[in-house]
């Protein structure tokens, strides 16, 4: 027999739930059970509680996304598995295609090396604290940079400082000396050794990243390979990402060569030539070339984080390395994955019509005030009716707010974050701040579902102005 599932809805909700459900047509067996409460977005584990007295032979129980409380006793007390569901209704038949195919992102294959560029001037707290930053980011190796012409008199105890602090740690130069130095007070990494500089990969135990000679030269770097294969010695290759116009097709076609000729050596890419060097969004640049590094194996990268642009560049490679892992794992295009590198845009942006707001609309029967959007722009609507602008100005004088300051701050507040979703294209839900993926720390949900949260502003009531 099919799993039977028990829908707790609000009032307002209830119609377009059996709607969605029907239209569905899903292989489990449901119950819809309108709980009593006008919002199901302010159902709580304690009301369930109280006024759940029959589970109707369901096998688990779904409640609204926005459900606050400790489902894990309210399931121990009903004896059966209780969840949320999404946010927004509209997501209900995607939240079962998740469930039935949820990916695994804890796993990866390529390494982070996070570059501190301007170690030479820095402390070394401040070169701990950078690290730990770029650590908890993503990072897995801290990539200490000299600067050429540059004294830098503090590398050793830096080195030996983060080691100590339990970070893998790489020196990175042309300068043979600062290679030695590096290597010899316990870098794990040595950038960048060339045809020349082989020697020095003889005289220490890390392990060399090696680069052509000369630019573009692969023969080179063949020779480089063979003469460490040869002594049966770990290295890592990495033929030189090049910035847009200035040779990255054929430094793509470049990696693309070298992984044909030497199908099991370690690659590295440096994608900070086009991030850095390319004033556009970093997310979608690195959703791209770690695409490009899960299609030819290349299991490094060099990543910074130099221009403010590019800010939040080893947090978006991190995410972009798991998707990629999973999407070839699984294979399966990069899609429907995970959201976090989508930062302007959404898949599904507008979940309702302005068909389906007004009708919601039709049924309020209080004064607060609600405000959703659709491809027709931005709808703000109580018991007095429904007004759509794609200008927020172009509401303020239908509100009646004029002499009610808190509240006409808080719907200002709203109706600038339903227009900025309404422009770009992302998800609008009342009284939630936008999500922006990978580009704002705040990127994660913060909210403790545990915990009750009360109405906002505009959900709370008010006396007609």
């Amino acid at each position: 027999m099919s799993e039977h599932i028990l829908f707790l809805t609000g009032k307002l909700a209830e119609k377009q739930l059996r709607a969605i459900l029907e239209k569905m047509q899903p292989k489990f067996r449901y119950t819809v059970h309108q709980l009593g409460i006008k919002v199901a977005a302010l159902m709580t584990a304690d009301m369930i509680g109280r006024r759940l007295t029959d589970t109707f032979g369901a096998d688990r129980i779904i409640v609204p996304g926005r459900c606050r409380g400790d489902l894990e006793k309210l399931s121990e007390d009903k004896g059966l598995p209780i969840e949320r569901g999404p946010d927004e209704l509209k997501d209900l038949p995607q939240y079962f295609g998740q469930a039935a195919h949820k990916i695994d992102l804890s796993r990866y294959q390529v390494k982070i090396f996070a570059e501190i560029v301007d170690a030479p001037n820095l402390s070394i707290d401040a070169a701990v604290e950078r690290a730990r930053y770029y650590q908890r980011n993503g990072a897995d190796v801290i990539d200490i940079g000299c600067l050429p012409s540059t004294p830098f008199p503090l590398m050793e105890e830096m080195i030996r400082t983060l080691k100590q602090e339990g970070f893998k740690v790489s020196i990175d130069s042309l300068n043979a000396d600062d290679l030695l130095k590096g290597a010899k007070a316990g870098a794990d990494f040595m950038l960048s050794l060339h045809e020349s500089t082989l020697w020095i990969a003889d005289e220490v135990e890390a392990t060399p990243i090696l680069i052509p000679e000369t630019h573009e030269d692969l023969a080179s770097l063949d020779r480089s390979i063979a003469a460490l294969q040869a002594k049966n010695r770990a290295f890592i290759v990495d033929p030189i990402l090049d910035p847009l116009h200035f040779g990255f097709t054929e430094s793509v076609v470049r990696y693309h060569e070298v992984r044909k000729r030497h199908p099991d050596v370690e690659i590295m890419m440096g994608v900070g030539n086009i991030t850095e060097l390319t004033h556009a969004d970093t997310a979608g640049m690195n959703a791209l070339l770690l695409g490009i590094c899960s299609e030819l194996n290349i299991n490094q990268i060099l990543a910074t984080e130099v221009s403010r642009h590019a800010c939040r560049a080893i947090k978006e490679a991190d995410l972009a390395r798991r998707i990629m892992h999973a999407a070839k794992e699984h294979n399966t295009l990069p899609k429907h994955i995970d959201p976090g590198l989508m930062a302007l845009h959404e898949t599904s942006p507008f979940p309702y019509s302005f068909g389906e707001i007004s009708e919601l609309a039709a049924q309020i029967k209080d004064p607060s005030y609600r405000i959703q959007i659709s491809p027709e722009g931005m709808h703000i609507f109580n018991r007095d009716g429904i007004h759509s602008a794609g200008d927020p100005f172009d509401l303020f004088p239908k509100l009646g707010v004029e002499t009610d300051g808190g509240h006409a701050f808080y719907l200002g507040v709203e109706l600038a974050r339903a227009e900025i979703a309404w422009r770009l294209g992302k998800r609008y839900s009342q009284d939630e701040t936008l999500s922006w993926g990978c580009a704002t720390e705040q990127g994660e949900q913060t909210v403790d579902l545990h915990t009750f949260k009360p109405a906002g502003t505009t959900l709370q009531k008010k006396e007609p102005h």
